[in-house]
């Protein structure tokens, strides 16, 4: 029996987004089921997919509850086999469906599956959100495959593989339904931002796989909601990124990294400082005081998981802007397994 699967679009003021894009998604993803999760929009989006597309499945939340609060609301509602969630700013192509449920349907610990996600604006290159699967180094900078910082590499055939990665971007995400739940899905806390590699994360420690399918291929707008360089989106970044590694590191290792990482931060705050960006400094600070409040809950209710995540133990910060170290395949030390579609393990 093949499996069911629900394509599920969380929209908060998208509208723009929907009238370029749904269309597309519609003509290459015939015969699965199509959710429109609306987080509260105000720019009468749902109302516009009502009407143009009456036969689309939606669901309303009352409230904005961000990518994290907004999926797991969603989510309670749709029964499937998998879930692909799909930002509203992606333009997919022919196929890119089947590849992916092929390759996760090989293997019943696979819990996540992303594929190639190009940029929109250069078509040709990568785009930062996920590009060609996800790493993190152990002080917890994520990267890419395709995409390290801001360099983003061009699309030449080199990462037509699949196999296993550190985490699956959001912006395109499949998963195995019963994963999800049985991680109790996205920490709400994080709002929006990292949430992803947190589950991705949590999922890795309960034993699943993430992976990567190169037969895949979507296109990213990126930065739909929030700029880059909204100081909003530089709260959230560096917040999460401190709550992620508290939670998620194991007990011993715990503090000695997020001390680095509170240094590094601040090294971080000096070179927006040097560009003139004091509004994503103070958000820094922000994001340092908002960590510091939430220490006791993380501490008492945090799960203390054995880590069994294939942390890169190099400093991406070193490689790149030391080293000059600017493409993935200039990185020792990273030898992600490639496997199958057809060969389960």
């Amino acid at each position: 029996m093949a499996s069911s699967v629900a394509i599920v679009i969380l929209n908060y003021n998208g509208k723009h987004y929907l009238e370029r894009f749904l269309p597309n998604i519609l003509k290459y993803s015939e015969g699965y089921d199509i959710w429109i999760a609306d987080n509260a929009s105000t720019d009468h989006s749902l109302d516009w997919v009502k009407v143009n597309f009456p036969t689309l499945k939606t669901l309303s939340i009352d409230e904005n509850r961000g990518y994290a609060g907004g999926y797991n609301e969603a989510l309670k509602h749709i029964e499937a086999d998998y879930y692909i969630l799909l930002n509203s700013d992606i333009e997919v192509t022919p196929d890119w469906i089947d590849p992916v449920i092929a390759f996760m349907d090989s293997d019943p610990n696979i819990a996540a599956c992303q594929p190639k996600i190009r940029a929109f604006d250069l078509p040709t290159h990568f785009e930062y959100a996920g590009a060609a699967g996800g790493f993190m180094d152990y002080l917890g900078y994520p990267f890419c495959r395709g995409r390290i910082f801001d360099t983003r590499d061009e699309d030449l055939g080199q990462f037509d593989d699949q196999g296993d990665v550190f985490w699956a971007t959001g912006a395109c995400m499949f998963l195995r339904a019963d994963a999800f739940h049985k991680a109790n899905g996205f920490d709400e806390r994080f709002f929006a931002h990292m949430e992803e590699i947190d589950l991705c994360w949590r999922l890795l420690n309960m034993q699943y796989r993430i992976t990567y399918c190169g037969k895949s291929t979507v296109y990213h707008v990126g930065g739909g909601t929030l700029h880059k360089s909204n100081p909003r989106k530089t709260f959230l970044n560096y917040r999460n990124n401190l709550i992620m590694l508290f939670k998620n590191l194991p007990k011993g290792r715990r503090w000695k990294t997020v001390l680095i990482r509170l240094m590094l931060d601040g090294v971080s705050s000096v070179r927006f400082m040097a560009t003139g960006a004091w509004p994503d400094v103070l958000a820094i600070v922000r994001a340092h005081f908002a960590f510091y409040r939430m220490i006791p809950t993380l501490m008492k209710h945090t799960p203390r998981n054995t880590n069994r995540a294939p942390l890169y133990y190099k400093s991406i910060v070193w490689e790149y802007f030391v080293l000059g170290k600017h493409r993935f395949d200039q990185l020792s030390g990273i030898n992600p397994k490639k496997t199958s579609a057809t060969t389960p393990r």
